[in-house]
């Protein structure tokens, strides 16, 4: 009689998933970071204290990031392999140079925000420098002449820009004045600003010779404004020849297959639909001029009175008024100055970055249904 022997059942062997096994855990990076950074600062607060010199802060940040990125790969190496230690050595230096490429920007607006608040008040946006000496004294000529030159020279380029990158886009492509549109337009972008500003007053000049005019109201605001274009026209070409070359080339076939004619397929379908994006390139282009003091120096002047005309006597911009308030730092009046160039800087940053926002909003309020 046969004899039936029972094989005890094996032992289940455990799966192992070697792409989740030998894992730092989420919170090392933070931990290893904040461990060198705390050894650096200790190591040279000691060698500070020994010393005439004092804390060196740079230093220790600087040597605390280098000892976090040695460190984490080091410990990543001998946990999880080379793949992956390689992978965090390259995502912590190009996290430290996103750092060290934003430092200066938050130092400058640190340094900008605490000296410019210490005349950040009424007064600045009531008064003029008219009769100022050692007190006082306010920048609201400088803002307003900054808004009417800004004004006038978006008023002028916007049209040129546009027109000329729906030339480039939908008429010129592979022509001969396409192709020479193009380079000059890129030509132009090089330009230094000091260039356009000695263009538009000699252009000025050059009028009121041919006209018999006295020159004594060459430096205008409008002649500020004629700078400003010629530094704004070529940003606002490339900018709106993108976007418009973005819109697609069924939404025109289809207009043209309707019959619709080509000026009023640009009208009706390119520009609605790339509005958003040509809006948004405007307004950087305005943020990109709305700074430039040397164009305006030249051209526009100064002044120290409130001035709302831009074809009579000199127009005072926010950059020619930081320069000259920093420029004029003598006598007892010297710290007045200096306190009202640092808050027509931060006034100007202020635009700029309302300015910014409102691209922004612009751009996610015409933006097409379908990219929201």
């Amino acid at each position: 009689m046969a004899t039936l022997h029972m094989t005890k059942p094996a032992t289940p062997v455990a799966q192992v998933n070697t792409l989740t096994t030998g894992r730092l855990p989420k919170w090392a990076p933070w931990a290893i970071l904040g461990g060198s950074f705390a050894v650096s600062i200790a190591v040279f607060a000691l060698i500070g204290g020994s010393s005439e010199a004092g804390m060196n802060w740079a230093g220790a940040l600087v040597v605390g990031a280098i000892v976090s990125i040695v460190a984490q790969y080091v410990l990543s190496l001998v946990v999880e392999g080379t793949r992956q230690a390689a992978d965090r050595f390259v995502t912590s230096l190009v996290t430290s140079a996103f750092a060290l490429a934003l430092l200066p920007l938050v130092s400058l607006l640190g340094t900008l925000v605490a000296n410019g608040l210490a005349r950040f008040d009424a007064t600045f946006f009531s008064s003029s420098m008219v009769g100022v000496v050692t007190q006082g004294g306010g920048g609201i000529h400088a803002v307003v002449g900054t808004l009417i030159i800004t004004l006038i020279a978006t008023v002028i380029s916007v049209p040129i820009g546009l027109f000329t990158s729906i030339y480039l886009v939908e008429y010129g492509q592979g022509g001969r004045l396409g192709k020479a549109i193009t380079f000059f337009v890129d030509v132009m972008t090089g330009i230094p600003s000091i260039v356009a500003g000695l263009f538009a007053y000699t252009l000025i000049v050059m009028l009121f010779n041919a006209l018999g005019l006295p020159l004594t109201n060459v430096r205008t605001g409008f002649a500020g404004a004629l700078a400003l274009s010629v530094l704004m026209i070529p940003t606002v070409v490339r900018s709106s020849e993108e976007m418009i070359r973005l819109v697609p080339m069924d939404l025109r076939e289809a207009s043209y297959a309707l019959g619709v004619p080509k000026w009023a397929t640009i009208a009706k379908i390119v520009l609605p639909t790339a509005l958003a994006g040509i809006t948004t390139g405007v307004m950087l282009a305005i943020a990109r001029v709305i700074g430039e003091s040397a164009p305006l120096l030249i051209a526009a002047g100064y002044t120290l009175y409130m001035n709302y005309s831009a074809f009579a006597d000199p127009m005072m911009s926010l950059p020619v008024f930081v320069y000259r308030s920093y420029t004029q730092q003598v006598g007892a009046g010297a710290e007045n100055m200096l306190d009202l160039a640092w808050t027509g800087a931060l006034v100007l940053l202020l635009i700029v970055m309302l300015l910014n926002l409102l691209a922004r909003l612009i751009a996610k309020l015409f933006a097409p249904k379908g990219s929201r």
